[in-house]
């Protein structure tokens, strides 16, 4: 498969094998056996990704992430950055999703500038709902620092999604997702976001739950595929059977289908396929050649990192 080749690029992943990544508690031993499973399965380099929770909480994640790679010499090849997603996000249901709304937060540059502190050099992606950032203030302090900034749990107008766009923000993530089940048919935040694809790159899940094949298939017809990659959103049930597993606070159920569900039926909860899983899917559900899969599971993602 394609990781043999090349090496799979994970842009978000939020733990693996029991590992969760937003557990103030996980310890660094803990971490490199994420990573060493990672590894395993194909992964060249990944984004452990830290999501919406209190600020001290939160930084607390990013510091056992940073403490792991500065300490280990495979982790370090592993996981060659940090994501936060959140606590900048819309708190309106169906766009907050997974994440905890009592912590999403208002714009206050103080509570970033700790966050991206505590990732230091490592803080690499942060996302972001743009009708929080207001004046585009967090995406600029973030673009100065050569910190990728993406939209995402966002119900942004075209408006505010063009100020962050001008103030440094190039990436939308996990397209298609972190949005209500049911929106208006005529204008929603898929159909805006895809109006700027001329200016955004867009991460998309591949395990055939959270964007089904005939919008992925869609999505692949009308964005140029240099702008697309694919994440896996993985929780710590990744690389594992169906069970109980942690993110954060939050206890998720994975029946045998490997799908991460909410209790309520509404969303997702992250997911519970790897990158490997979603290379098979890409391969068998949705005919794509291993060209192409290459590109949208290695090429794309490492050279939106720099080319790590």
């Amino acid at each position: 498969m394609t990781g043999a080749a090349m090496g799979y690029v994970d842009l978000q992943v939020n733990g693996y094998v029991g590992v969760d990544f937003n557990d103030p508690q996980t310890t660094v031993t803990g971490l490199k056996k994420a990573a060493e499973a990672m590894r395993a399965d194909g992964v060249l380099c990944a984004l452990p990704t830290v999501i919406t929770g209190a600020p001290d909480a939160m930084c607390r994640c990013i510091s056992n992430i940073r403490q792991a790679i500065e300490g280990d010499r495979l982790v370090a090849e592993v996981f060659q950055g940090i994501h936060i997603e959140g606590p900048f996000l819309s708190p309106v249901d169906g766009f907050i999703g997974a994440h905890p709304r009592e912590h999403a937060c208002g714009q206050d540059l103080a509570v970033l500038q700790r966050l991206c502190d505590a990732g230091g050099e490592l803080t690499k992606l942060v996302t972001l709902a743009p009708e929080i950032d207001v004046d585009g203030r967090l995406t600029r302090f973030c673009a100065e620092r050569g910190i990728l900034v993406a939209a995402g749990h966002t119900d942004a107008s075209l408006e505010q999604l063009d100020c962050c766009i001008e103030s440094g923000l190039t990436l939308f993530t996990h397209l298609g997702n972190g949005c209500p089940r049911n929106m208006d048919r005529h204008d929603n935040i898929i159909y805006r976001a895809l109006r700027r694809s001329g200016r955004l790159r867009y991460t998309l899940i591949a395990d055939g739950f959270h964007v089904p094949s005939l919008l992925f298939g869609n999505l692949m017809q009308w964005i140029p595929h240099d702008r697309i990659a694919v994440v896996s959103d993985a929780i710590s049930a990744a690389g594992l059977g169906p069970g109980t597993y942690q993110l954060g606070a939050r206890s998720v159920r994975i029946g045998p289908d490997k799908a991460a569900r909410d209790p309520s039926g509404e969303h997702f909860v992250g997911s519970a396929c790897t990158l490997r899983d979603a290379d098979n899917w890409l391969a068998g559900s949705m005919d794509l050649g291993a060209d192409l899969r290459e590109q949208l599971l290695c090429v794309n993602p490492r050279a939106w990192l720099g080319g790590l």
